[in-house]
């Protein structure tokens, strides 16, 4: 079965840098696009990133020249390189890949002080 599990996610004074990953597994990972989201509290859920099988990629405006995403299909991993971070950024950050429906990991959590 399809498996999402996060990691790399703190707490981090603004300014910093953090760098998520995402260890994908029960498809072939290479075959598809991944995704990251993000839900702040009280807020909905957002795309933040989102890269194809062949490496495109698209980025929310807020986060442009700021994060990076990046795949390994060795690794069955998508990263989340997040840098110059702000407070605004806080929120639970989510890898998501569509095959035959949309699968979610279950998170990690990202605080940003000021």
């Amino acid at each position: 079965q399809v498996q999402l599990v996060e990691s790399g996610g703190g707490l981090v004074q603004a300014g910093g840098s953090l760098r998520l990953s995402c260890a994908a597994s029960g498809f072939t990972f290479s075959s598809y696009a991944m995704s990251w989201y993000r839900q702040a509290p009280g807020k909905q859920r957002e795309l933040v990133a989102h890269i194809t099988g062949g490496n495109g990629t698209d980025y929310l405006d807020s986060v442009k020249g700021r994060f990076t995403i990046s795949r390994d299909n060795g690794k069955n991993t998508v990263y989340l390189q997040m840098n110059s971070l702000k407070p605004e950024d806080t929120a639970v950050y989510y890898c998501n890949v569509v095959t035959v429906r949309l699968y979610w990991g279950q998170g990690t959590q990202v605080n940003v002080s000021s």
